[in-house]
């Protein structure tokens, strides 16, 4: 039976060895999830009958401290519900296996990480902390490995080699006619997206292609890329625009919204592109043009770099490539 408030004992992990008939680590690998391949079924099965019974709870903070670290890795992303950052995780998630547990934290919505959230979970002593897209300029330093994602600048950070991408979209959009061009930028404060923009515009310059200079940029929603595209797109048209080119593929699908509710019929009228070549793109009406940047990918570099960290090992910091996906939005 489980032990009662009233006799105002703490069950511990001798106690659950001691019910299951088995010992006080292979109780904590079971505990801990860590027994796969180490402890055999049927003892595994006691174990957790036992804390079952007794109603034992796993001391996390006491493990931590005896160990100067814990077997967390906290990853802070600014939008978790975002499809790009469910791949992200996938890729972390499937590098970590059982080694870690994987704690997610997302930060205020429209704001990138900072150097506040990364102290915030340093004082619960991970073992490392991974931090996707932070804001520009932060140091993000702390006591424990820090391994940043998509963050231009950044020491040690996995990156894209946004060039190839870049390159390749304006050479599509070239080849297809298109001499002037509008950029959708998003507000975040991720230096990704400043580096996106720079890219392209000096990219367009070099093909012979002129970016509007009526400057747009929405919040990484459909809803907010739409309503923003609305205002201006009678302005761009006006001045010969024929192509949109969104910092990210939400911010593409605000302006297909946007083109369908004013019956401008897309590419026929005005191309549109993305940057992340989320899977729905695949799907959108007309199906979306992306430079695609690899979210699983970025995620497993990421957590290689931190467990070979953590393991006293060195380990590059990639730059992954990136790649046109050419759909009918652009005429492909």
């Amino acid at each position: 039976m489980p032990t009662s408030s009233g006799e105002n004992r703490r069950v511990t992990a001798a106690m659950v060895a001691e019910r299951a008939g088995t010992s006080i680590a292979t109780v904590s690998l079971v505990v801990n999830g860590k027994d796969r391949g180490r402890v055999s079924v049927p003892i595994a099965t006691r174990v957790r009958d036992a804390v079952e019974e007794l109603g034992y709870v796993v001391d996390h903070a006491a493990s931590t401290l005896a160990r100067g670290s814990g077997d967390l890795v906290v990853l802070i992303a600014p939008d978790l519900s975002n499809p790009f950052f469910a791949e992200v995780i996938r890729g972390v998630r499937d590098t970590i296996g059982d080694r870690f547990q994987l704690v997610l934290s997302v930060t205020e919505r429209g704001e990138q990480p900072v150097d506040a959230d990364v102290r915030r979970f340093e004082r619960l002593r991970p073992a490392g902390i991974l931090v996707d897209a932070p804001a520009a300029g932060a140091s993000m330093r702390a006591s424990v490995p820090v391994v940043l994602l998509d963050a231009p600048g950044g020491l040690g950070a996995v990156n894209y080699d946004l060039s190839p991408g870049v390159d390749a979209l304006v050479g599509h959009l070239r080849t297809a006619g298109h001499r002037r061009v509008a950029y959708l930028d998003g507000t975040s404060r991720a230096a990704t997206f400043a580096v996106r923009r720079t890219l392209f515009e000096e990219a367009c310059t070099a093909a012979g292609i002129a970016v509007s200079e009526r400057g747009a940029s929405a919040d990484l929603s459909i809803e907010a890329a739409a309503t923003t595209v609305s205002a201006v797109l009678d302005a761009w048209l006006a001045s010969g625009v024929t192509a949109v080119v969104a910092a990210a593929d939400t911010l593409a699908y605000g302006v297909l919204r946007a083109a369908a509710e004013r019956g401008i019929p897309v590419p026929e009228a005005l191309a549109v592109a993305g940057f992340d070549d989320l899977p729905s793109s695949s799907v959108t009406a007309p199906a979306l043009t992306s430079v695609a940047l690899p979210g699983a990918e970025l995620g497993r570099a990421a957590a290689l770099r931190l467990l070979a960290t953590l393991d006293g090992t060195e380990a590059p910091a990639p730059s992954l490539p990136t790649r046109l996906v050419p759909r009918a939005s652009t005429g492909a």
